[in-house]
């Protein structure tokens, strides 16, 4: 009998093995398969991301919070976002670093249920793939809005 086994940040049940970097590797593999669904890769990669809030440093992952307001409240696009950063998140002038480090990841001040995870775009289907990531990143912005995380 295979034990139950479940991702300590997200909290995802691990189905068949797959893990979650198993799932998000899925989706970039559909990114590659299908270039068109790049248009929401931007979201792909902070929703993963935020939901594993360990892979950034606390710098980071309040960065990231922020862009996912500024994508979804003010509907900027990764091109503005760029624009805009570029000087703050320049490697050779910032003092902070975007991911974690051993003695220093993010975390959330206050626990987060997640109503969909990348599994869950992996469910629907690589022809549903632009519509449920977005989904997923507004599920994500709603989470973290409604535990306080934002």
């Amino acid at each position: 009998m295979e034990s139950l086994q479940i991702c300590p940040e997200c909290g995802v049940s691990w189905q068949n093995g797959n893990t979650c970097l198993d799932q998000f590797h899925q989706l970039l593999f559909w990114e590659a398969e299908f270039p068109d669904y790049g248009v929401v890769h931007h979201l792909m990669v902070l929703c993963y991301h935020l939901q594993h809030p360990s892979l950034y440093s606390p710098e980071g992952l309040r960065e990231a919070k922020w862009l996912l307001v500024k994508f979804l409240e003010h509907g900027t696009t990764p091109a503005e976002v760029r624009q805009r950063i570029r000087d703050r998140v320049n490697s050779s002038q910032r003092a902070w670093t975007i991911t974690s480090r051993p003695d220093s990841h993010g975390s959330y001040a206050h626990p987060v249920s997640w109503t969909m995870t990348a599994a869950s775009v992996v469910a629907g289907g690589a022809e549903n793939y632009v519509d449920n990531v977005r989904a997923w990143a507004q599920s994500v912005y709603e989470s973290l809005k409604s535990s306080e995380n934002l």
